[in-house]
């Protein structure tokens, strides 16, 4: 518990006045960040732990970072956007969920969960972008914990690499709103939704709701943020047919140009009570997209298991475009063509450089 108060203590000293709220009588604000829409009282925090009233004004986290790497963007996942780029990648802390299975917890579930936490790192927005430049990346990243939640830090962060050229991208949930999206539009070029399952109920024990991520699905399309979901294929959790078939018709009748990601899961944090996903599941999951129209689907977390779901194709003439294993790209004919098919010249969907 002292961890947790320590924490919650150099938490408190980094932070502003947000800008994603609005003021309500009594010293209680609403909160915008994130699809939950928290009514804050005077003193009080939202659900994510990290925003907070303090006399009326909601106050956000800012100055720090509690994750920082350099990772390849297909590990994003991005795998129609600038293939072989380097992505600096930075989170903060908190989430506006409590998934049991989190691969972040330690960022994603501090101030929530004692056994979380990692100790915040201060820096500035310059510093973050001098990293990236220096390690010759193009891509910025807000992940690890819900972008969604710091926003406000992000768009400092992006704000300043895109004097550099830089490119900005969100690793999410998707439980946003729209006045987050048109908030950070401006800054954020890429954004990746983990869309969790099709269940309502299965939703709700994480910590939200499935049609408000369907919702932003169909926004983040609308205002043209270049988009690709993925789905962590779990076991006994999501991965009927029925369930898995529902997922890719919801994204069909978006748009069968978003490229889904389906990957395999393994025993992480609070749920260690069921199986890693199987190749045979992960392929099942993927031919299940396959059938269902989607033109671009991928199998990963399983390199060099999953057959031709690692490589991009062209839909029209099934040329060879990007041939991958796991994040690695062995051969590239379609970034130096444009996006164009060097076989049958139909244009695929994606940012290319």
């Amino acid at each position: 518990m002292a961890r947790t108060e320590t924490l919650q203590t150099v938490v408190g000293r980094l932070t502003r006045e947000g800008e994603l709220y609005e003021r309500l009588p009594e010293g209680k604000v609403r909160c915008v960040a994130c699809g939950h829409r928290c009514l804050i009282p005077d003193g009080q925090r939202g659900i994510c732990k990290v925003r907070y009233n303090e006399d009326g004004r909601l106050l956000v986290p800012t100055g720090y970072v509690a994750a920082l790497q350099l990772d390849p963007i297909e590990k994003k996942p991005f795998f129609h956007a600038y293939p072989g780029a380097r992505a600096l990648s930075f989170g903060m802390l908190g989430c506006d969920y409590h998934c049991g299975y989190c691969q972040n917890f330690l960022t994603s579930q501090a101030l929530r969960d004692p056994i979380a936490g990692v100790p915040p790192q201060e820096i500035t927005p310059k510093q973050i972008v001098n990293l990236a430049l220096h390690n010759r990346a193009r891509v910025l990243t807000s992940t690890y914990n819900e972008p969604l939640i710091t926003s406000e830090w992000a768009v400092e962060v992006f704000r300043e690499g895109k004097t550099h050229g830089l490119v900005c991208s969100y690793v999410s949930n998707g439980n946003a709103t729209p006045e987050v999206l048109q908030y950070i539009r401006p800054w954020v070029d890429l954004y990746k939704v983990d869309l969790k399952g099709f269940n309502d109920r299965q939703y709700r024990k994480l910590g939200g709701l499935l049609q408000t991520v369907l919702d932003s699905i169909r926004l983040i399309r609308e205002k043209d943020f270049w988009l690709e979901i993925v789905t962590l294929v779990i076991p006994g959790f999501n991965d009927s047919n029925e369930e898995l078939r529902d997922i890719a018709r919801f994204l069909v009748s978006v748009s069968p140009d978003i490229p889904w990601h389906v990957t395999a899961f393994h025993q992480d944090y609070k749920m260690t009570d069921r199986e890693n996903t199987s190749v045979r599941t992960l392929l099942r999951a993927a031919e299940i997209g396959r059938v269902e129209g989607l033109r671009f689907v991928y199998a990963g977390n399983l390199p060099g298991h999953v057959g031709l779901f690692e490589n991009t194709y062209c839909p029209s003439c099934k040329t060879l475009l990007i041939e991958r294993v796991g994040y690695t790209i062995l051969q590239d004919l379609l970034t130096p063509s444009r996006g164009v098919c060097p076989s049958c010249s139909a244009r695929i969907p994606g940012v290319w450089g």
